[in-house]
């Protein structure tokens, strides 16, 4: 076992829920022209080359953690008539496919449709996401799950997905991001 433990800025300021996360990147200026794209200009293939980088860098951590699924966070079903795809979701298949590991989006579902998270304070973006998230059907056999989004900022987002999943049973709970920024 490792002795030495590293945690980001936000983790050290605020107790969590979830287990621990990993981020490929840091959310600079060229990572937040990246998302955008990806986001707002559907530049999917972007999701190719960020699955194919996670897999290298985190593949035998996540193979140590040996998540029971891949758990995408959700966006709101307007989104997703808007979007068209949930970039969330497609990350997951992407490494979940190189993987060998199920993808369930099914489990974690965006009950309520929130206020943009990029302008909030840390304490606003948590008030806008309380009761956001719905965890449902959970299968007796799933212990053990990793959140996969884009970006981690203030961990919010993070957060509150991991209390709607252990409100159903899941125990632990890991994040995988593409980024991570500290929060205003």
């Amino acid at each position: 076992m490792n002795d030495r433990i590293e945690y980001c800025y936000d983790c050290t300021r605020h107790l969590r829920t979830f287990e621990a996360g990993m981020a490929l990147l840091n959310y600079n200026d060229a990572a937040a022209g990246s998302m955008a794209q990806i986001k707002y200009h559907n530049k999917r293939e972007y999701l190719d080359f960020y699955g194919e980088a996670i897999v290298r860098r985190y593949g035998k951590r996540i193979f140590r953690i040996h998540p029971d699924a891949l758990i995408p966070v959700p966006v709101h079903p307007s989104k997703m008539r808007t979007r068209g795809y949930n970039q969330a979701e497609l990350l997951a298949d992407r490494i979940g496919r190189q993987l060998g590991l199920p993808v369930n989006s099914d489990i974690l579902l965006r009950s309520r449709k929130t206020e943009p998270q990029k302008d909030l304070s840390p304490q606003e973006r948590f008030k806008n996401l309380e009761k956001a998230f719905t965890a449902v059907h959970v299968p007796e056999s799933m212990h053990k799950v990793l959140l996969v989004d884009d970006i981690y900022t203030t961990g919010s987002t993070a957060e509150a997905c991991t209390r709607a999943l252990k409100q159903q049973g899941i125990e632990r709970v890991y994040f995988l991001t593409i980024c991570i920024g500290y929060g205003k």
